[in-house]
C-alpha cells in the first residue's frame, strides 16, 4: 500500500500528521499522527492505527469505542512528510460521537450524495408498508425507473417556468429517485462520476 522507508519520518521527531478523509463522502474526519510503527501496522492490519501523543504509544481507532477505520488508500503528500488516509467508518471518528472532530456537519458537496446512498441502503431492509424507499426497491427496476421519468418531467417543467425554490426542490426529488434506481440495478452513483470522468479527458487528436 505504501513503503514506510519513502517517508520523511525525521522532520516531525519520527511522526508524520495523517489526515484521515471518509472514502465515500470525501469528509475530514480527524487528523492523527503515526509513527513508522503505526504506519507499518497500519498497512499489516488494513485498520487505522496512530501514534497517540497524550498517551506517548500506538493505538489502533476502535479498541475501546469499537469504530474501527478501515483504510482503502494511503497517500503521501510531495514532500513525504504527511499522509492522507482513505478509510470506510464503522461507526464514528471522533470520541465525541460526532461523525467528525471538526464540527458537526455533514459531508460537503457531492459526498452528500454518497450519505443518500447509504441511507437508501439501510431503508432497503425496512418494511415497504412504512419506508417509500423500501417499496420502490421491493418493486424493482421498472418502478424506479417509472419515477424517474415522473421526476424528470416535473424538474423540466418547474426548469422552464417555476421558481428558483421549485426547481431546487423538483431536482432533488430527481436526484433520490436516481439514486434509487441505480440501488434496484446494483450500480452506484461512482458508476456515473467514472462515465464523466473519462467524458472529461481530453480528446486524442485525430491520425
Amino acid at each position: 500500500m505504501i513503503d514506510p522507508n519513502t517517508l520523511d519520518f525525521a522532520k516531525g521527531d519520527g511522526l508524520i500528521p495523517v489526515v484521515v478523509q471518509d472514502a465515500a463522502t470525501l469528509q475530514v474526519l480527524t487528523l492523527a499522527y503515526m509513527d513508522r510503527a503505526a504506519l507499518e501496522e497500519t498497512v499489516a492490519s488494513g485498520e487505522a492505527t496512530f501514534f497517540s501523543r497524550s498517551r506517548g504509544g500506538r493505538w489502533r481507532k476502535g479498541e475501546t469505542s469499537g469504530d474501527r477505520l478501515h483504510v482503502v488508500s494511503i497517500t503521501p503528500d510531495c514532500d513525504a512528510d504527511a499522509l492522507v488516509l482513505k478509510v470506510r467508518p464503522v461507526g464514528n471518528a471522533c470520541h465525541l460521537n460526532r461523525v467528525s472532530c471538526f464540527g458537526e456537519e455533514d459531508a460537503p458537496g457531492l459526498g452528500r450524495i454518497a450519505r443518500l446512498e447509504a441511507t437508501i441502503a439501510e431503508r432497503a431492509a425496512a418494511d415497504p408498508a412504512h419506508s417509500w424507499t423500501a417499496r420502490l426497491l421491493a418493486e424493482g427496476p421498472k418502478r424506479a425507473a417509472q419515477k424517474v421519468g415522473e421526476e424528470g418531467v416535473e424538474t423540466a417543467l418547474a426548469g422552464a417556468a417555476g421558481p428558483d425554490t421549485e426547481l431546487a426542490s423538483e431536482a432533488a426529488d430527481l436526484i433520490y429517485h436516481l439514486l434509487v434506481l441505480l440501488r434496484s440495478r446494483h450500480m452506484v452513483f461512482q458508476d456515473v462520476l467514472d462515465v464523466l470522468a473519462k467524458r472529461a479527458q481530453p480528446a486524442k487528436d485525430a491520425d
